[in-house]
Parts: structure tokens; sequence; C-alpha cells
């Protein structure tokens, strides 16, 4: 395969694999993963398991190798529970006649062991949450009491692996300064900021008669997310509140829930889109490590009202394209609001904001990167821009 790219120097053919942690979910990991594909077409996409039926169809025509972890049973519905497996099934993958692997992840993948001489980059979407921040995870996953006191030993193994896994790496990419900040503090590493790719031109802006009276949350339904913040914030103003998204903390939030909170379950994206479009304000209560849909509701038009915390520092204007509240608490969520009701935004000067992260800037980005990183490494020599099928 032929790459046409920025003027790549490279003295052989270059093999490239791409590494994900898990395909049983679709969410922002997943999108930067179809822009990785998009660049190396041909490169096999190696993960610990695949489920078909819960990713959009074209991914079917991709090179998907999986783990033995794809065998054991349940796994794509409760990973969670196989958790002590992924470091074992990663290090034990093994690539070779490859140069160039690319790992995606927040967790496992990127303690693939590569070939001596091979060059690694990790595009990190953050280290692991659950390790690094067990006592807050196992509080809002609602752990059983045995679990909570079997588990912190086996957390404290888990980051003591991830940061002696990190060192591997040659080049770490990172989608905020929020996680080069935590990958500074848990690895002892530098990063690279290159903000992950959202498709504004999926967005548009409606005529203000158009707009509607709702506002909007757009999450996975898994509790460390804190919808039960935006509900019982809806609840007390008796808010309109669409919920996009599904699952596992679903029925905890609908029993928490007051009549005019709506859960819409999973939706196409051209749905998302047409929500977005007419919503008053997108709510964001987590600390998100980017926050691609906060980016989305504003490329059209909308405000984003977010946790001042992690990505939406980087995304959010205060003001401007949105608020950003202090506190995760519903009384800090509720001052927003009211604050909200006595601001104008304007549509145009929010999508300009989000224009700044189209998917062109990252491929850009990102490939500018690969190539540095592949010259760094003694790979580029002289101008033959070749990047090699795989068989």
């Amino acid at each position: 395969m032929r790459y046409h790219g920025l003027g790549l120097e490279v003295e052989r053919i270059v093999r490239v694999a791409i590494v994900h942690d898990y395909l049983n979910q679709y969410g922002g990991a997943e999108r930067v993963l179809e822009i990785l594909h998009e660049l190396f077409p041909d490169a096999p996409v190696y993960t610990s398991m695949y489920a078909p039926e819960q990713l959009p169809s074209f991914y079917r025509s991709w090179n998907i190798r999986t783990t033995w972890l794809q065998h054991l049973p349940g796994i794509h519905r409760r990973h969670q529970l196989y958790l002590p497996l992924y470091p074992l099934a990663f290090s034990q993958l093994r690539l070779n006649q490859v140069d160039l692997v690319i790992s995606s992840s927040s967790a496992f993948a990127k303690a693939v062991r590569v070939p001596a001489g091979t060059l690694h980059i990790c595009y990190c979407h953050s280290p692991m949450r659950f390790a690094w921040n067990f006592p807050e995870y196992a509080a809002r996953e609602e752990l059983p009491p045995l679990l909570q006191r079997l588990l912190p030993p086996f957390m404290a193994w888990l980051r003591r692996w991830d940061r002696r896994t990190a060192q591997r790496i040659d080049a770490i990419a990172v989608n905020s300064r929020a996680v080069a900040d935590r990958v500074r503090r848990f690895w002892g590493r530098d990063s690279t900021v290159i903000h992950p790719p959202v498709a504004v031109d999926r967005a548009h802006i409606v005529p203000p008669e158009e707009v509607g009276d709702y506002f909007l949350v757009v999450s996975r339904l898994v509790h460390y997310k804190r919808l039960d913040l935006v509900i019982e914030a809806a609840n007390a103003l008796r808010l309109p509140l669409k919920i996009v998204g599904d699952g596992r903390a679903r029925p905890a939030l609908e029993r928490l829930a007051g009549p005019t909170v709506q859960f819409l379950g999973s939706v196409s994206d051209d749905e998302k889109f047409a929500l977005y479009a007419r919503c008053r304000a997108a709510i964001f209560p987590a600390e998100d490590d980017f926050g691609i849909a906060q980016v989305e509701v504003q490329a059209a038009g909308r405000p984003a009202i977010a946790l001042a915390r992690g990505g939406a520092l980087e995304t959010v204007i205060d003001g401007v394209t949105g608020l950003l509240f202090p506190e995760q608490t519903v009384e800090s969520l509720l001052a927003a609001l009211r604050r909200f009701d006595h601001l104008h935004f304007d549509p145009v000067t929010i999508r300009a904001h989000a224009e700044r992260f189209r998917p062109e800037r990252f491929r850009t980005e990102f490939m500018a990167f690969v190539e540095a990183q592949l010259a760094a490494k003694g790979v580029a020599r002289r101008r033959e821009e070749v990047f090699a099928p795989w068989n």
C-alpha cells in the first residue's frame, strides 16, 4: 500500500499494527480508532475481544484479531468480571514482523510487547481510572463489600503494572492537558497533546424558532458519569430533560427520575445531532478526559454546561460557548442552570469554536507526530512514502 502522507522518508516498507483495549462498546475511544484505521486501512486491529453486534456494521470489514479472552463466556456483556486476565492477555500478545505499533488505550492495550526495533506509539485516552482512583470508582459502581475488601491489593499491583508497562512505550500522545498531567503523575512520562477528532460537519445550526425547551444529556449510563446530579437538578427545577444513551446504571437512574425526565436509549447519529441542534443546552456532570460530546453540541451552535474539570477546561469557554460549574454537586449545577437563564449565547461563535477540533486537524497533527517519531527511531532515511499491507 502506498501512503500519500506528509512527506515521510522511509528506508524500507513500514508495517503497521493497531492495538485497542476492547471492542464491545461504542464511545469516544472507538471514534478515534476509526480515524486511526482510516490513516492505516491495511493495518490489523488487535484487541482483547470483539462484539460485532455492539458496534457499527462497517467494523465487520476490518481485519480484527482478538486474544483468547474472546472465547470466555459472557465477556462481551460483563467484561469487568475478567479484569485480572487482561494484563496477561495483552502481555502474551506478540506482534511479529511489524515496524510501527499504535496502541489506542485507556487501560491494557499499551502493554503489548513489540519486537526489538519496532516503534510503539500510544494514543492514551487516560491512564486506567479504576486503578488510580479506586475508592471513588468502587463507591460509584456500588461494588459488593466483599469485592471492596478483596480488590485493593490487586489494584495496588495493577498500578505498579500500569506504570511499569508504560515505560516500554516509545512515545505518548494524549487527548487533553488533563490526561497529560495524569500521565506525568502516574507514569512519570512526558506526552504530546493531540485533541481527538470530532465530526463537526455532522452538526448544523437550526433557526432560533426550531430550538426546543429541553436540556440534553448524551452519555453512557454508568455510575461514574454522575447523571444522577442532572436528574436531581431537573427534578428540582422541573426542567424538561432528554437522556440519550444506555448502560448498566439506567434502572437506578430511571427510579430517580421525575416526570420531566425522558430516557431515549440509544439513537442513531442523525437523531443525536438533531437533538443537539434543538436543545437549550447539553449538560456534562462528569470529569471527562476530553469530552467529544461537549464539542459535538457546540458544533450545532448550542451551549455546553460542564463540570470545570478535565477536558472541559479545553473545550468550553465559560460564558461564551457554555458554562462551567465548579463542584460535582447538585447545588453547583443548580447555580449554573440559574445563571444560564440570564445569559445569551451566539450560535455562530459557538460553532466557530468547535471547528478547532475537526478530524482533518487530528489527521494532520497525528501523522506529523508519527513521522517525527519514525525519524527519531531511525526509520526515516530516504523518500519512499510506503506503508505495507498485511496478508
